[in-house]
């Protein structure tokens, strides 16, 4: 009976505890609820002004070493002008008084700008009727000041036609793929050395093989590029005074350029024929007279058939 009143008046002790708690925190809050709107309406102005000032100060801040930033990349970008890889041609025909003093000069000319003749093909038949047809190479910074030169002091210029071709990317392309061949290549003999088997090194050795033939020609298109862009191509063409020359047309594609292919087919068959004919008519107006003379003797000498007898009728 004891334990049963301990009891009961140890849970009614824990019991006033805690309503105690709940009811000091009730008044803590709502002693506080009132104190903030008491000092709410006094600090609302000075905090707003604070708050905007303590944004506006936050904010500036951030912006100025923004703006700072991107001035200071755009100033350290370098802007590299890439150097263009350009093939040069160009052909050109003059007419000379004395086509081999003409070549004689085109060829002091072109040394003098650094140049040299790389083909000659002459025609020297006579002075007058006399051609040449010479190649040039010809370092790119001097090309224009030659090509006007050959034009001026050789003779009267007759036609030029001059052509560019931009092959940067393709420089670029055969420059990286031979890279990548070498790169491939030198991992193959590493790998060659590694090999364990007969197979295995025979199949190592068969690549190996193919990818040199692959580097060799990358390195020929390599060459001959580095070659047409270093040196400008002239191919100066010198006739004499009386040569004849005759400029290339340019033919109409599509049904026009048909028609005149057409055209000039059937002229050129009628001329072919009438040709023929030419040849043919002396000597038809000498056969033909003759052979219809013969063939009038032939029948005129042939003994006239006797008249058939009426039985021969009947029976016929």
């Amino acid at each position: 009976m004891e334990r049963f009143r301990y009891g009961v008046a140890l849970s009614a002790a824990c019991a006033v505890l805690v309503l105690s708690g709940c009811g000091g925190g009730e008044a803590s809050l709502q002693s506080g609820e009132a104190i903030a709107p008491a000092s709410a309406p006094d600090a609302a102005s000075g905090q707003s002004r604070d708050s905007t000032a303590a944004q506006d100060s936050a904010s500036t801040p951030q912006k100025q070493p923004a703006a700072k930033s991107a001035e200071n990349i755009a100033s350290n970008v370098k802007v590299t002008q890439q150097d263009r890889q350009v093939i040069y041609t160009a052909s050109m025909t003059v007419r000379a008084k004395e086509v081999t003093g003409a070549a004689l000069q085109a060829k002091q000319i072109v040394t003098a700008a650094g140049g040299y003749l790389s083909k000659e093909e002459s025609n020297s038949a006579e002075g007058s009727e006399a051609s040449a047809m010479l190649e040039f190479k010809i370092p790119p910074a001097r090309y224009g000041e030659v090509l006007t030169t050959l034009g001026k002091n050789l003779g009267k210029q007759l036609s030029v036609q001059q052509g560019t071709q931009d092959v940067t990317l393709q420089v670029a392309d055969v420059n990286s793929r031979l890279k990548s061949a070498q790169q491939a290549l030198e991992s193959l003999r590493t790998l060659l050395k590694k090999a364990d088997t007969i197979g295995q090194v025979l199949q190592v050795e068969r690549e190996i093989s193919d990818r040199e033939a692959d580097l060799e020609s990358l390195q020929s298109q390599q060459k001959e590029l580095a070659t047409q862009v270093g040196m400008a191509t002239l191919t100066l063409r010198l006739v004499g005074p009386v040569t004849v020359v005759e400029e290339p047309s340019e033919e109409p594609a599509g049904f026009l350029g048909g028609l005149k292919s057409g055209w000039a087919a059937l002229v050129g068959f009628v001329k072919v024929a009438l040709t023929v004919v030419g040849v043919l008519l002396p000597w038809l107006i000498v056969v033909v007279p003759l052979t219809a003379l013969v063939v009038f003797l032939v029948r005129r000498r042939r003994p006239a058939r006797p008249a058939p007898t009426p039985a021969e009728t009947q029976a016929s």
